[in-house]
């Protein structure tokens, strides 16, 4: 499993470094990280930008690169690859047979993570044909995240909709929601600690009561209340149920197209 090559350590590759931190999962020591733009500080005894022959130590590697340059960063690594080597990508959209043919036929996972994994609370969906290759990328992953086997690589679009793009949802309705609040006459930041705070709470109420959205929104909803006034404009005509479908439909079609 170790040493782990992360090839590109920005926001999704940093948030797994400091979740694996944080659960205990992975010792610096046994990370590799190639990346030109990443603090070395920041990454203890962690082996940073090596030369290209170390790379031959690394039984794991994590392609989490941007998907539209993917191919430019790995041409020079693959070369100096241990011939046993898995790899674990995260590179939306990027389908597991051109990563293999790229990376000379060697075992892959594909991974659709979210960015809470840094503390611990992310998802993850995976696919894998290879058992071996599932088996690796479940242990990246399951230490930081709710992790999801999908039975076929094309679920991975819907899964990047409804999941690897999500927390950017929430946010920007969280966005809206206190900006809606001020229009009311709440002071701005007033309106933000109150939405925030809200939202926060129940999501945890929902993650430790385990009960089902629709039963929790039954318990905040009286008939003929405020919250049931709301609700008839969110899940009413042009509300949550045509826009989210639109919303998934617009991510999975971009999440093709970087599949090329």
């Amino acid at each position: 499993m170790t040493p782990i090559l992360l090839l590109g350590a920005g926001r999704m590759g940093g948030a797994l470094i400091d979740g694996w931190r944080g659960a205990g999962a992975f010792a610096a020591a046994d990370l590799i990280v190639r990346d030109p733009n990443v603090d070395a500080a920041s990454l203890g005894n962690a082996s940073v930008n090596p030369p290209l022959e170390a790379l031959a130590a690394a039984k794991t590697v994590l392609l989490a690169v941007k998907p539209q340059i993917w191919r430019e960063a790995v041409k020079d690594v693959v070369p100096h690859l241990a011939p046993d080597a898995i790899i674990v990508s995260i590179a939306a959209g990027v389908r597991a047979a051109d990563i293999a043919e790229a990376f000379g036929g060697r075992r892959v996972a594909r991974v659709m993570p979210t960015t809470a994994v840094a503390i611990g609370r992310g998802a993850a969906s995976i696919f894998a044909e290879d058992g071996a290759a599932r088996a690796a990328a479940h242990a990246l992953f399951a230490p930081v995240a709710t992790v999801v086997d999908l039975v076929s690589e094309d679920l991975l679009h819907a899964a990047t909709a409804v999941s690897g793009s999500a927390p950017a949802y929430l946010y920007a309705f969280i966005e809206a929601l206190e900006a809606a609040g001020a229009a009311q006459g709440l002071d701005a930041a007033d309106s933000a600690r109150l939405a925030r705070a809200t939202i926060i709470g129940a999501a945890a109420l929902m993650a430790q009561s385990g009960e089902e959205p629709a039963e929790l929104r039954k318990q905040v909803t009286s008939p003929g209340g405020t919250t049931a006034a709301a609700l008839a404009v969110l899940m009413g005509a042009d509300g949550f149920g045509d826009l989210l479908p639109k919303a998934m439909d617009a991510a999975v079609a971009r999440s093709k197209e970087l599949g090329g």
